[in-house]
């Protein structure tokens, strides 16, 4: 009888759960153990002694990491607004667009349209090239629906990437993305507040609720009124905060003690200490400020705030067509000037907490056996090489679900 089901060796194993000395924990020559979907052991191969496993898994020298985990995205939508983007690189305001029916609401109309199967073949496809990347849990919101109806059908689709296998998902009801244009503001607020979200929670198809807080968008109160509402219905709270304008979101957050405050370019330094001091999260979002061409959060200032910083994708159709979570951070580095340790923290540890989840985003005993593994001879070089760092094998929840043959030459 094995002693373990999987036994990965032959590599530096990376446990984002390390001191100031060494925060990612690195271990050179390592060895995880994994029993029942479960980290079993985690240490020096040569400490493991003559451990049987069913399945045995070479790093042939590479690194071993904890699945990544994508803390911001929007999977679920129909349609490409690569017109609009030729639009926008050519001046245009995105804001302008917006407001003249493109942005948002454009997806909106191509996403309503759309059949749930068309829905989830489509998001189903991005999951597969997160996976290739190394991510193995995600953040999904809704917000391309702004109906009830709507919200819950692609809610439901979203479900469906992890009963299907694909990634590990924690969802978000992003009713409160933008108001439809068929629908009186106040009206869709009440919608979203007295139909949504009860009924999203009854049906258990949220984990947490959205609201895209900043100007053109929904106001401090309206977000306030909405997320008590989640709160109350058992839903934790995060939002798009301070993309455009300092409107007391961050401050809002921490009142509220939600997982995250998303975006953050233009918020104030009493924000990012109220924040720091409530345990609310910082997501970066390089994707979109680079497609915008806005300045860049800085990372300093959140660092001297005490805040932790988590990096997403923010996969969406608008403002960050990708789903390369490495080059996000790499950009994050570059951009907003994260440390390297501290991008490759970003998309582990962090963003595991930022999405909501004690149980990942770490290598150590009886944690959720989500591993990914590199040709990369270091762990930095995720958010060094700018886009391509791809994972030659990824493990969800004990399995190997991804597996190439290794470079015989690392990227980088």
């Amino acid at each position: 009888m094995s002693d373990f089901d999987l036994l990965v060796t032959g590599g530096r194993v990376v446990t984002c759960d390390g001191e100031a000395a060494d925060p990612l924990g690195v271990i050179d020559d390592g060895a995880v153990a994994v029993r029942g979907g479960q980290i079993a052991w985690v240490g020096p191969a040569a400490e493991l002694g003559a451990a049987r496993a069913t399945e045995v898994l070479d790093a042939a020298g590479g690194v071993v990491m904890p699945g990544l985990i994508d803390p911001h995205t929007h999977l679920v939508f129909a349609g490409s607004r690569v017109d609009e983007f030729a639009r926008r690189m050519a001046g245009e305001d995105y804001r302008a667009i917006a407001a003249a029916g493109g942005g948002i609401k454009a997806t909106v109309r191509w996403s309503r349209e759309a059949s749930d199967e068309a829905l989830f073949e489509a998001a189903a496809a991005r999951a597969r090239r997160l996976r290739a990347f190394g991510v193995t849990s995600a953040e999904v919101k809704s917000g391309y629906g702004l109906s009830t109806e709507h919200e819950l059908r692609h809610l439901r689709v979203a479900r469906r990437l992890q009963t299907e296998g694909l990634l590990q998902v924690t969802t978000s009801l992003l009713g409160a993305h933008a108001v439809p244009p068929d629908v009186e503001r106040g009206a869709y607020v009440d919608e979203v507040v007295e139909q949504m979200i009860p009924k999203a929670a009854e049906e258990g198809l949220a984990d947490a609720c959205d609201v895209y807080l900043d100007d053109g968008a929904f106001t401090r109160d309206e977000a306030a009124r909405i997320l008590g509402a989640a709160k109350a219905a058992g839903l934790r709270a995060r939002a798009h905060v301070g993309q455009f304008a300092d409107l007391g979101g961050a401050e809002l957050m921490a009142e509220l003690g939600a997982l995250s405050a998303d975006h953050l370019e233009a918020v104030s330094e009493g924000g990012l200490r109220a924040m720091a001091e409530a345990g609310v999260v910082a997501v970066l979002l390089p994707g979109a400020w680079r497609t915008l061409r806005q300045e860049a959060p800085d990372a300093a200032r959140m660092r001297a705030a005490g805040l932790r910083i988590a990096v997403g994708t923010d996969c969406n159709p608008g403002t960050s067509p990708s789903v390369d979570l490495p080059m996000m951070a790499a950009l994050a580095v570059r951009d907003a000037g994260l440390t390297l340790e501290e991008a490759v923290l970003a998309i582990t540890r962090h963003a595991a907490t930022a999405a909501g989840w004690d149980d990942r985003g770490r290598l150590a005993p009886g944690l959720r056996a989500d591993l990914a593994v590199y040709d990369e001879r270091d762990p930095r070089a995720l958010a060094y090489g700018l886009g391509g760092v791809d994972a030659r094998a990824v493990i969800q929840g004990g399995v190997v679900t991804r597996e190439r043959v290794p470079s015989p030459s690392p990227l980088w």
